[in-house]
This record gives structure tokens, sequence and C-alpha cells, in this order.
């Protein structure tokens, strides 16, 4: 199996939901980082799914995911992110 852009897409955009991260708070991440991204261009990017794996990887390191595995049970490949984290709950109160 493949992996399609919308998978990558769903696994990161999974994550910064978990974490309780935003789009804006994904860029002042990145920012932080060195890397001059822009909001507009981040949603772009994501909604597309078209970007490259060191951005991927560079948004995984900016919300503090320090572990990704990629699993293949027979050709059904599956990427996993860290199990232990305790995910942020956004809180609409």
């Amino acid at each position: 199996m493949i992996y399609s852009n919308d998978k990558v897409k769903r696994l990161l955009k999974s994550e910064l939901v978990k974490r309780g991260i935003t789009t804006s708070n994904l860029v002042s991440l990145l920012n932080e980082q060195g890397l001059k991204e822009t909001q507009s261009g981040i949603t772009s990017k994501i909604s597309r799914g078209t970007f490259s794996a060191s951005f991927f990887l560079q948004c995984l390191s900016a919300i503090g995911c320090t572990k990704f595995e990629i699993e293949d049970f027979k050709s059904n490949l599956s990427l996993v992110t860290e199990l232990d984290v305790e995910y942020k709950i956004k809180n609409d109160e």
C-alpha cells in the first residue's frame, strides 16, 4: 500500500487536534524553529496534502512528537505516532 496525500494529511491534522494545536499555533511553533511560514501557506499545504516529508517531520517535531513509526503488517502499512502522549482536549466553555 502506498501512502496517499490524503492519509498523511489526515495523520497530521489528527495530531494537531489531539494536542489542541491550531494552525495559528503551528505557525508560531514553526517560526520559533526558524521556518518562515504563514498561516495561509500552512493551511493550503495541509488542505492539499501536497507537502514534503521534511515539512511533515518539521511539523511533528514542532508539536512535540518525538516518536514516529511506520508499521507494515503484510503490506497494510500504517503510520503510528506516540502512543503514550497525554493529548490536550479543547474546552469550549
